[in-house]
């Protein structure tokens, strides 16, 4: 019998909490859990997407760390600006959300989106950032077929989200094509379904645009840049680029350590969480 996988489940036992607070003047969402007096840990989503993407990750690490899952400046249920997102835009918002938590510095881990965001904050305010991992992260490449996949199927999501076209946009990040992925699909239809959504997943996807995404890439000299302890986490069925891109991206990034999560797809902290936490925590706590 398949076990169904339920956002709840995965919180259940967790003291975390969920709410709102202003960074910068953008309501922003976020989950928490740990103790607010241990280090700081920032998880970024990816494009279109929310903090649940790290529901299965809350418990592991709020032993160790005060630890917040956002909703990304334009995405999930935090404010949308209205205007094309580039990466400063998310750096300010991610700086703007560090100073309302009060915090000086913070290890930031982010997904796909979320760690070139991370790995851009880890150049330009290298004070800010403690730790680095990033996770399938985009930003070294131009992929003009993953981009065009990327537009179609987010696109026709938020303009007509269905259970079918929302599924089929968390399918694409899977491995595992044979599940159905509910309560992750059901999360997301109510994120889509809000009103005006469609206009702000185009904003969302202004770097899928040839043009405006070149002007965002990072290259040998901006990871060269990054002096943060950083670990890249790559998988073997990661639908945007494979190993090859991950462990070019981590050659870049001085002394940077490189990690391959088997059967994993395009998240592979949902997918494996206990091997995603174990790497992870080694990598934060300095075990390895």
């Amino acid at each position: 019998m398949t076990e169904f996988e339920s956002v709840w489940s995965d919180l259940q036992g967790v003291a975390f909490s969920q709410g709102y607070l202003d960074a910068g003047g953008v309501r922003t969402r976020y989950l928490h859990a740990g103790d607010r007096g241990n280090p700081a840990l920032v998880f970024l989503h990816g494009s279109g997407g929310h903090a649940e993407a790290y529901v299965r990750n809350l418990e592991a690490h709020a032993e160790h760390f005060s630890t917040w899952s956002i909703d990304m400046l334009g995405h999930g249920y935090s404010d949308k600006p209205g205007h094309p997102l580039e990466i400063a835009h998310y750096v300010e918002h991610l700086v703007a959300f560090l100073d309302a938590i009060g915090v000086e510095h913070a290890h930031i881990s982010g997904e796909s989106l979320g760690g070139w965001v991370a790995a851009r904050t880890a150049i330009d305010h290298p004070q800010r950032v403690e730790r680095l991992v990033l996770n399938t992260a985009g930003g070294s490449q131009a992929d003009a077929e993953v981009m065009a996949r990327i537009i179609t199927l987010s696109m026709a999501a938020a303009e007509n989200p269905t259970w079918e076209t929302v599924q089929a946009r968390i399918k694409w990040l899977m491995a595992d094509k044979s599940k159905d992925y509910d309560d992750i699909v059901a999360s997301r239809q109510r994120v889509y379904q809000q009103p005006g959504f469609a206009a702000a997943m185009k904003d969302i996807m202004a770097l899928q645009d040839p043009q405006i995404r070149a002007r965002n890439l990072l290259g040998p000299e901006e990871y060269g840049a990054i002096t943060a302890p950083t670990l890249v986490v790559w998988t073997s069925d990661d639908p945007t680029a494979d190993v090859q891109e991950g462990r070019r991206m981590a050659s870049m990034i001085p002394g940077a350590r490189f990690e391959v999560m088997a059967g994993c797809g395009h998240w592979p902290q949902y997918e494996d969480p206990k091997t995603f936490d174990r790497l992870h925590l080694d990598f934060l706590l300095g075990r390895s």
